[in-house]
């Protein structure tokens, strides 16, 4: 999750993904080993959303194979600089928006791992909020297909069988919690085991505490005039722990990886799961039965105040050194077709980037694309760092926080020591 400036995004945005912003996974191949301008290598975090589109592309051009891979947005920022100073890397592969984190646009096209995407059809088309964490000086490197949010994703059975609502203030979010305990079954499921996922719940709280009534609050991070330690982060930071003493969460988020968070929200023993909107797509894999509806996270006693954070997910970025440039171009235009978007979008539960694909915005997102059109959105916090150290920091710290290693004060302060060392 990352960029510079992100003014409204328009009714088209995670991938998680994110934050993602952001997705679990597995392995797949696509079958055929191929050879040359046949076959196309492809990594990727868009689990559970990725697979139909390569199934798509490989229809529309007969005798062409994908391999392809899925991780975790851990794992594959990991691997992925590795594999592409190694000269190991696929020809194409996520990237994230920005320069938020080790996949994201700025890291990989400043030292001139991923190839210029200028020329390409669709890269004029996009809006100023999305074009903004594509480019790198100018120039844009990632085909970014969706725009994200981050909310709370309630599963509408177990909500029905609880008998309780989606709470819209502060003080309802935490009687909710408690109501939701006394029942045995949790508020929320917390998957801070993958320390990407222990950024969600504290964006979602910073939008409002922060952003609600600062909406200059980045500008004037850039330009010195406001720290981490010194402001509503603190505030932030204060409620996300409060949730958690107050019972939202289910027991040991530290021990529940992001897989199993998934499994406890779809199959109903908790409520729902702070997330981002891709989290649907995999929770109606999980539940086919399921009906799962994003909404914003209360973080004050008024909801006419309440900002969810939304921006441009993961898009993909080519190889400068595909070995099949042909193919990894044709790919990622059609990412960027109606067609390729509308189907990553429909089953990451997300919107599309660019205007008139004739997408119909899935029922549970539809507080998230009002939000989006009453310009009630943040950007995902990280895409406006001046760099991927301050993200890392913020994960590795809220775990130790978690486990009782560090404190909220300690972790503002590293993170305004890395903000400072970037800038």
């Amino acid at each position: 999750m990352k960029t510079r400036t992100l003014p409204v995004l328009v009714a088209a945005v995670t991938s998680v993904a994110v934050l993602a912003a952001c997705s679990g996974g597995t392995k797949a191949d696509s079958g055929g080993s191929g050879g040359g301008s046949t076959t196309l290598t492809l990594a990727s975090v868009d689990q559970g959303s990725v697979e139909d589109v390569v199934k798509a592309f490989e229809k529309a051009n007969p005798g062409v194979k994908v391999r392809y891979t899925t991780s975790g947005a851990d794992q594959y920022q990991q691997q992925i600089r590795t594999q592409l100073s190694s000269g190991t890397a696929p020809d194409v592969m996520s990237v994230w928006p920005g320069n938020g984190n080790p996949g994201a646009t700025h890291v990989l096209a400043e030292p001139g791992y991923l190839r210029d995407l200028s020329d390409q059809p669709w890269a004029g088309r996009m809006p100023d909020a999305i074009k903004s964490v594509a480019q790198y000086e100018g120039r844009t490197y990632n085909a970014i297909f969706g725009q994200n949010g981050i909310g709370a994703v309630y599963n509408q059975q177990a909500m029905a069988r609880a008998g309780l609502t989606p709470p819209d203030t502060w003080t309802k979010l935490l009687a909710f919690c408690r109501a939701a305990e006394a029942k045995g079954t949790p508020a929320f499921a917390l998957g801070n085991q993958d320390n990407w996922v222990t950024q969600l719940v504290l964006y979602a709280l910073v939008a409002t505490t922060v952003h609600g009534d600062d909406r200059d609050f980045d500008r004037k991070m850039q330009a010195g005039q406001a720290t981490f330690a010194e402001s509503p982060w603190t505030d932030a930071l204060d409620k996300y722990l409060t949730m958690e003493k107050t019972g939202c969460f289910q027991k040991n988020p530290l021990g529940t990886n992001y897989e199993a968070s998934q499994a406890l929200a779809a199959s109903g023993k908790t409520l729902g799961i702070v997330q981002g909107n891709w989290v649907i797509a995999l929770l109606k894999q999980k539940n086919p039965k399921g009906t799962f509806t994003l909404k914003a996270l209360p973080a004050t006693d008024d909801p006419a105040a309440t900002l969810i954070p939304a921006a441009a997910g993961a898009g993909y970025g080519v190889n400068a050194k595909a070995k099949s440039e042909e193919l990894a171009l044709k790919f990622v235009d059609f990412v960027m077709s109606p067609e390729g978007m509308n189907l990553f979008v429909t089953k990451q539960g997300g919107l599309p980037s660019l205007p008139d694909t004739g997408y119909a915005v899935d029922p549970s997102l539809a507080e998230l694309s009002t939000f989006i059109g009453a310009d009630r959105t943040v950007p995902f916090m990280d895409q406006l760092w001046p760099n991927a150290k301050v993200q890392q920091t913020m994960l590795s710290g809220l775990q130790e926080i978690f486990s009782g290693q560090s404190t909220p004060g300690e972790l503002l302060a590293d993170m305004d020591a890395d903000y400072k060392a970037g800038s």
